[in-house]
């Protein structure tokens, strides 16, 4: 692989502050050099930026992909396409998938098939209970040997309170945290929007804002209890924030991440039945969504995750209340997000620094920062540039974007894996 030199570019490391202009130069798939005064050899590729913002690689926390079993609505090869078009380098993937990464050679097969594709690192969560089906403790030891970066029932929660005491205090045995999906099950059971004035307008089946808030409070107990760390995924309401932060501040092991369409959307965007927009959980009010923008600024959410979830054409395609909830969100993740930026809710930084450093630290990663030595996991962008979200247009196979229609600013140019460019705008 030949040297590449990248010039006259923003360069920006959340881990560090770093926010000047530069060049980097990438040696052997790692950056061997970066910042004001940088030079290669004669005969060593160049790119110039032309002043373009050049960032570590993004790290998504939570995707989940089709395959296997459901290889129609994304495969992991269309995935890493979406990502890659996105900035995402790293990709951590969901276990409820059929069948469930329960098994510690499936899950050795999915970090195979994402080496593949040579332009994402696949990662993915090892199933808490067997089958995600929340009865009996998965062989949580075995895949977290296999290469299980942390445990999860994915888009299940665990409902179960033993079970989920049993799971954090064996999750702490091998160095690892849970994962929650926080929504009390039968609270939650057969709703398709949130509870109140609109749902009720549209005739829809309630869950109660409650169901998130009921889970988290009963989650954090179980953590003060063994001493486990609990990771909340897409939390969504001023309720739950709350009681992270307070958790936070006791000194508890408990993290929260959140998605776009939390910080983005309200409820409203559902209005006509707009099956794009049903999500899981569902899109909140107004003051729950810049309770989430608030909590973002304030350091509470650790981190910012695509919460990729592809569906196909037949699964929208229904009535508001039987359709499936889901919603693409890999080429739209940087967008959406520099969103908060533009609209002064966030400086850069902070805003990069939850889609890299922080979810690798979370993690342990040694991505998501631009230093010598790091990998030459990189995503080029320009902020100011706008484009439109149009499913049927975007890259993969999943189209269901509840941000069809969106106009953005922020455009990715490029993306390198290891050194090697594996997008251009």
């Amino acid at each position: 692989m030949r040297d590449l030199l990248i010039t006259n570019a923003r360069l920006l490391d959340p881990a560090s502050g770093l926010d000047s202009p530069g060049g980097l130069l990438v040696r052997e798939g790692a950056i061997a050099e970066l910042g004001p005064g940088v030079s290669a050899p004669e005969g060593t590729e160049t790119l110039d930026a032309h002043g373009a913002c050049l960032a570590p690689g993004l790290v998504d926390l939570r995707a989940n992909l089709g395959e296997p079993g459901a290889e129609h609505r994304e495969s992991i090869a269309s995935a890493a396409q979406a990502a890659a078009a996105g900035g995402i380098t790293t990709l951590c993937v969901l276990p409820d998938t059929d069948p469930a990464l329960d098994d510690p050679a499936l899950l050795s097969f999915m970090i195979r098939r994402g080496e593949a594709t040579g332009s994402v690192s696949l990662l993915p969560y090892g199933a808490a209970t067997a089958g995600c089906a929340g009865k009996e403790l998965a062989e949580l030891g075995l895949l977290r040997e296999a290469g299980a970066i942390a445990f999860t029932d994915g888009a299940k929660a665990i409902g179960d309170a033993r079970m989920m005491r049993i799971a954090l205090s064996y999750a702490r045995a091998f160095g690892a945290f849970v994962v929650q999906h926080p929504e009390e099950p039968s609270l939650a059971a057969g709703g398709a929007a949130t509870e109140g004035e609109l749902a009720t307008r549209l005739g829809l089946p309630g869950i109660p804002p409650a169901a998130e808030a009921m889970m988290v409070a009963r989650d954090i107990a179980l953590a003060r209890i063994t001493g486990g760390h609990v990771h909340f995924a897409h939390v969504s309401t001023a309720a739950a924030l709350d009681l992270v932060r307070a958790a936070k501040a006791e000194g508890l092991r408990v993290t929260c991440d959140t998605a776009p369409p939390y910080f983005d959307l309200n409820e409203t965007a559902i209005g006509d039945y707009r099956t794009y927009a049903k999500l899981s959980p569902p899109l909140r009010t107004e003051a729950d969504r810049q309770a989430v923008v608030a909590a973002l600024a304030d350091g509470t959410i650790d981190a910012i995750a695509s919460d990729h979830q592809p569906r196909d054409a037949d699964d929208k395609r229904l009535p508001f209340a039987q359709a499936e909830a889901g919603g693409a969100g890999l080429a739209t993740l940087l967008g959406v997000t520099l969103a908060r930026v533009h609209g002064g809710d966030l400086r850069l930084l902070d805003a990069l620094a939850l889609l890299t450093c922080k979810p690798a630290a979370l993690l342990g990663l040694p991505v998501g920062r631009l230093a010598a030595g790091a990998p030459a996991d990189l995503v080029l962008f320009h902020p100011q540039r706008g484009w439109k979200v149009e499913a049927g247009r975007l890259p993969g196979k999943a189209q269901n974007s509840p941000f069809d229609g969106r106009a953005l600013e922020g455009r990715v140019l490029g993306t390198w894996k290891a050194g090697r460019r594996v997008f251009s705008a």
